[in-house]
């Protein structure tokens, strides 16, 4: 029998082949039940979100419902906020001063007054996203022409900043420095429903040709193991990045902490456990984050590595660097950076940019390896924009159907209870199902959405094809959903499962039903 098993594929083939029959057309595999497909909003300079500094507060709010909706329909489950762009803030509960790209002045309220991230987080989740807020670690102004409030962190502590590039930056050798970052982050965490703590690749600042970072005195005072100044600084940022997580898990553990670093460790030449590239840059030796150590180490929760490179680049191909990553992400999440602000932008020398199937076929070579578990977008505006008809892509095809967030069993593996009490009933305006909400699960947590799924007589019952999908019904106080598509005179299955806030499903409460 296993020797029939194992040569039964060739000889089907062979038989069709013999009569000269047209063989038939192999099954599609199903579409990911789960991935992480998020966009990025920036905020520095407007780049995003809002539009226009000082926009009254009633517009920022329409534009950042509009923004989501177009998010949400073209199947994004995930938005970056950035919340923290200069030292300044984009939250009420802070110590830091408004920023000046909210409000047109920085340390003025919005008007009339409204906590943005308390906003965002409620809109997010309502439409059953996750909010991860991002935050820029090394600046403290933004330019030289910066006006900043008289109690800005600049001016009270001018022996924290490093003049750099026309801006102040702060020296992340000093402990001081390192703690109130972490501050920062921690007041956010405590004060605000945020699923994830997010920092992007500015640690130690780009090189400006003709400047130098002058952190000599730091580095001559507090380097007491002898260190050279190189890795001096990347001990500064490891410290940094293993206080933050050590802060996370005592404050909140299920929060998500994750870094989205230049998307090129190392090169080869440098070191043998580097990627096939040959670009300049590197995060290890430019920018002194070691972004390999902290996921080896399980100090980040994900790695979502910058790889603003198209396919056809021959220094650093998009595709060696995604197969890199793939085996340097150590049982963590990867999600892939893709850079949609570069298709058709008429600056690109590289014509794969002008290529409709590029971005596509980026995210279509991703979903090869299991290790790499989705995609965020730089930035929102250029998605909605829809270069090339990608979003449209991404609606009508790879996110047609919906994909719950990948979940972190080194975080929480423990899933809900199934819903209760599922009932089914045929009215006239479709199959009616209603259920009840279950206790609490083992380690206390609530129920977020219901994923409800729909099948057909001679369909095979799985939960792990999305195809089936029929609703996600966000809030845990959801207990009702309307079929409206159900056909009169059809036999249907119904599953329901309950999924908490780490993206843990439980058991399915099942319904069998025949419509009249």
């Amino acid at each position: 029998m296993l020797l029939l098993a194992r040569f039964l594929p060739l000889l089907l083939t062979a038989f069709w082949w013999f009569f000269d029959w047209p063989a038939p057309a192999p099954t599609a595999p199903p579409p990911p039940k789960r991935e992480f497909r998020a966009v990025w909003i920036a905020t520095v300079d407007n780049i995003d979100w809002p539009s226009r500094r000082g926009l009254p507060a009633d517009s920022q709010k329409v534009e950042f419902q509009r923004m989501l909706d177009m998010h949400q329909r073209a199947g994004i489950n995930a938005v970056i906020v950035q919340v923290r762009a200069a030292a300044d803030a984009f939250y009420a509960k802070g110590s830091e001063p408004w920023s000046v790209w909210l409000t047109g002045q920085q340390g003025r309220a919005p008007e009339p007054f409204y906590d943005p991230l308390e906003f965002m987080i409620e809109e997010a989740h309502s439409r059953g996203m996750e909010l991860h807020a991002w935050f820029n670690l090394d600046r403290a102004t933004f330019s030289k022409n910066t006006v900043v409030t008289p109690d800005h962190i600049s001016l009270r502590r001018p022996d924290w900043m490093v003049a750099y590039g026309g801006r102040k930056l702060f020296n992340l050798g000093l402990p001081e420095v390192r703690s109130y970052v972490t501050g920062i982050v921690t007041n956010v965490l405590r004060n605000y429903d945020v699923d994830g703590i997010h920092f992007d690749d500015y640690f130690y600042p780009y090189h400006v040709p003709g400047q130098i970072f002058n952190d000599d005195s730091t580095y001559r005072v507090l380097n007491t193991t002898g260190l050279k100044k190189e890795d001096w600084r990347r001990a500064n940022v490891d410290k940094l990045i293993h206080q933050l997580h050590d802060s996370i898990q005592t404050i909140k553990p299920y929060v998500k902490f994750g870094i989205s670093p230049f998307g090129v460790w190392k090169n080869q030449a440098q070191d043998p456990e580097g990627s096939p590239t040959f670009g300049g840059m590197t995060a290890y030796y430019n920018l002194y984050a070691d972004v390999r150590k902290w996921v080896k180490e399980g100090w980040v929760d994900y790695v979502a590595p910058q790889v603003y490179f198209s396919s056809g680049f021959d220094k650093v191909p998009y595709r060696a660097l995604v197969n890199w990553w793939s085996k340097n992400s150590f049982n963590r999440h990867l999600y892939i950076g893709h850079g949609t602000y570069r298709l058709g932008n008429v600056r690109e020398r590289d014509k794969k940019w002008f290529d409709p199937a590029e971005m596509p076929g980026q995210v279509r070579y991703n979903r090869q390896y299991p290790s790499v578990h989705g995609s965020i977008y730089f930035s929102s505006r250029s998605l909605m924009n829809n270069p090339y008809s990608f979003r449209d892509s991404l609606l009508t095809d790879l996110y047609r159907f919906p994909a719950l967030v990948p979940a972190m069993p080194w975080k929480d593996a423990e899933p809900p209870y199934p819903p209760r009490s599922l009932k089914a009933m045929p009215t006239p305006g479709g199959v009616e199902l209603a259920w009840q909400k279950p206790e609490n699960a083992a380690d206390g947590d609530a129920v977020r959405y219901y994923v409800l799924y729909r099948f057909a007589e001679m369909d095979k019952l799985t939960t792990e094809d999305p195809r089936h999908i029929l609703a996600l019904c966000i809030g845990e106080q959801t207990n009702r959903y309307v079929d409206r598509t159900a056909e009169p005179d059809k036999k249907y299955t119904y599953v329901l499962t309950a999924v908490d806030r780490m993206h843990n499903e439980s058991a399915p409460a099942r319904l069998d039903i025949k419509i009249p």
